[in-house]
């Protein structure tokens, strides 16, 4: 699945990948040489860290999914126990 940015986001990392090239490298890069390393990004690197959070999430939801019958489960045939108390 590729991952989607909006405009407003492509225009905000090429922002900060250029301040980072030019504050962290000593190194001024234009917005196209910024945006051409965005793509190499999405394309390279960030499957990786999309699929790391499909993986987190999975299991995040497959732990729920295998609490539900200690969270949801209602014991029937109760109201005579509880009024013994």
């Amino acid at each position: 699945m590729a991952i989607e940015l909006s405009k407003q986001e492509v225009d905000d990392i090429v922002h900060s990948l250029r301040k980072y090239c030019k504050e962290e490298l000593e190194q001024e890069i234009s917005g196209m040489q910024a945006k051409f390393l965005l793509d190499y990004i999405m394309k390279e690197i960030a499957p990786f860290a999309y699929n790391k959070g499909i993986k987190d999430a999975e299991a995040y939801f497959q732990a729920k999914v295998e609490d539900l019958p200690g969270i949801c489960f209602e014991e029937g045939m109760t109201y005579w126990h509880k009024k013994r108390k």
